[in-house]
C-alpha cells in the first residue's frame, strides 16, 4: 500500500468522524427546531399569545443545522449535482476535471470559511446580532466557518486521494 495513500485515507477517516458529529448536531437542532416550532404554533394558535423572539432563535437554528449538514452531505453524496462530464466521457475526462473542480472548490469553501470568521469578529460594533433578542452571531458563525473549514478539508483530502489514483479505473471517491 501507498504510504501517501495510507495517510490520506485514515486523515479522510478521521475527517469522516468530525462530519459525522456535525451531522449529529445538525440533527439534534432539528429536532430542537421542530419542538420549538410546535411551542411557538401552540402559544399563537390556542393560547393567542405569540412567543416574542421565537424568529430569532428559529434564525439561529437553522444556522446550525446547515453547519452541521454542510461538510456530511459533501462527503457522503447527498449535494445536487449533475454529471453530464462523466456520462459524455466517463473517466477520460473526469480525472483531469475533477482535481480541477475540488481544487477550485476546497478554495472557495476555505474563502467562505475564512469570510465568516472576519464578519463574526466585528461583532457588537457592526451590529451582528438578532434583532429582537439581542443574540450575538459570532459563535453561530465561528461554528458555520468551522464546518465550511471542514468541509475545504474534505475536498482537499478527496483531492489528494484522487490524484493518487489518477491512473485507476475509477475515482475512490465519486459518488453513485
Amino acid at each position: 500500500m501507498n504510504k501517501r495513500l495510507g495517510l490520506a485515507e485514515r486523515s479522510l477517516n478521521w475527517v469522516d468522524r468530525v462530519t459525522g458529529v456535525l451531522a449529529v448536531i445538525g440533527g439534534a437542532t432539528v429536532v430542537f427546531l421542530v419542538a420549538l416550532t410546535v411551542y411557538a404554533v401552540f402559544f399563537r394558535y390556542i393560547l393567542n399569545d405569540p412567543v416574542f423572539g421565537i424568529d430569532d432563535v428559529s434564525q439561529i437554528a437553522l444556522s446550525v443545522v446547515v453547519a452541521g449538514s454542510i461538510a456530511y452531505g459533501g462527503r457522503a453524496g447527498a449535494h445536487v449535482h449533475v454529471d453530464i462530464l462523466s456520462m459524455v466521457g466517463g473517466r477520460k475526462i473526469t480525472r483531469y476535471t475533477d482535481p480541477l473542480v475540488r481544487a477550485a472548490g476546497a478554495i472557495i469553501v476555505g474563502l467562505m470559511a475564512y469570510g465568516l470568521v472576519k464578519k463574526g469578529l466585528c461583532g457588537t460594533p457592526c451590529g451582528y446580532f438578532t434583532p429582537n433578542l439581542a443574540i450575538p452571531h459570532l459563535p453561530f458563525q465561528m461554528f458555520l466557518a468551522a464546518a465550511m473549514a471542514t468541509y475545504a478539508v474534505v475536498l482537499a483530502l478527496e483531492l489528494v486521494i484522487g490524484l493518487i489514483h489518477f491512473r485507476a479505473a475509477e475515482d475512490p471517491n465519486e459518488h453513485q
